[in-house]
C-alpha cells in the first residue's frame, strides 16, 4: 500500500471499520465518491478555519498550510475522477460524525484548540482507516487512488496530534482516550443515511 505503516493509524482508533459500512459504501459508489469529494473540502476549510483562528501559532500555521493545500488537490482529484464516471457533485447533508465528536470541545483555551486538533487526529485517523479497507474491494482505478491518499492521510493524522501534545498545558492520554472512545460508539452506531465517516446501516 505504497508502503504506509498503518500501524499506528490501528492502533489510534479503537475499532476498526465494521464490514456492513464496507458493505454499504459499496453499494453506493456515487454516493461514496461524492461525500468523499466533501470531506476532503471541508478537510482543506477545518485546516484554514484553524489559521485564520490561530495567526500566533507558527508550527501550527505550516503544518496546516501544507495539509489545507494538499486536501485541495484531493477534492479536484476526486471532482476529475466523478467527471470521468459521470458522477455529479452536489449538495449533502453532512455526517453526523464530525459534529458529534465537536460536540464535545471545551469552551476554553488552549482546550477548545487541543480537543479541535485530537478530534482532526481522529477524522484523518478514520479516513486513512477506511481508504485502506476499501481499496482492495473498489475497482483498480479508485483502490489505486486510494492507496495513494494514504500516506497523506496518515501522515496529517500524526500532523494535527503532534499539534495537539504540543499546545496542550497538560498530559492529554485522557484527554485522547476520550475522544477515542466517543469515535468508536459513532462509528459502531446504526445510522440511515450512508455517508464516508457513517456508522453502520439501521436495520
Amino acid at each position: 500500500m505504497h508502503n504506509v505503516d498503518l500501524g499506528p493509524v490501528k492502533a489510534f482508533l479503537a475499532c476498526e471499520t465494521p464490514t456492513a459500512w464496507l458493505d454499504w459504501a459499496l453499494q453506493n459508489p456515487e454516493l461514496l465518491l461524492i461525500d468523499h469529494a466533501h470531506c476532503e473540502k471541508k478537510a482543506a476549510s477545518t485546516a484554514l478555519n484553524l489559521m485564520f483562528r490561530y495567526v500566533e501559532r507558527d508550527d501550527l500555521l505550516r503544518m496546516l498550510s501544507q495539509l489545507a493545500r494538499e486536501e485541495l488537490l484531493h477534492f479536484e482529484q476526486v471532482l476529475a475522477m466523478m467527471a470521468k464516471r459521470g458522477v455529479a457533485y452536489c449538495h449533502l447533508t453532512p455526517s453526523l460524525y464530525a459534529s458529534a465528536l465537536r460536540k464535545h470541545v471545551r469552551t476554553y483555551e488552549p482546550g477548545r484548540l487541543v480537543d479541535i486538533l485530537i478530534v482532526g487526529a481522529l477524522i484523518e485517523a478514520r479516513s486513512c482507516e477506511r481508504f485502506a479497507a476499501l481499496a482492495p474491494l473498489v475497482d483498480e482505478e479508485l483502490g489505486r487512488y486510494y492507496r495513494y491518499l494514504l500516506k497523506s492521510e496518515s501522515r496529517h493524522f500524526e500532523d494535527y496530534l503532534h499539534l495537539a501534545q504540543q499546545y496542550a498545558e497538560e498530559d492529554i492520554s485522557d484527554r485522547i482516550a476520550f475522544f477515542v472512545a466517543k469515535e468508536k460508539d459513532i462509528i459502531l452506531a446504526p445510522e440511515e443515511e450512508f455517508r464516508f465517516h457513517s456508522g453502520v446501516p439501521a436495520a
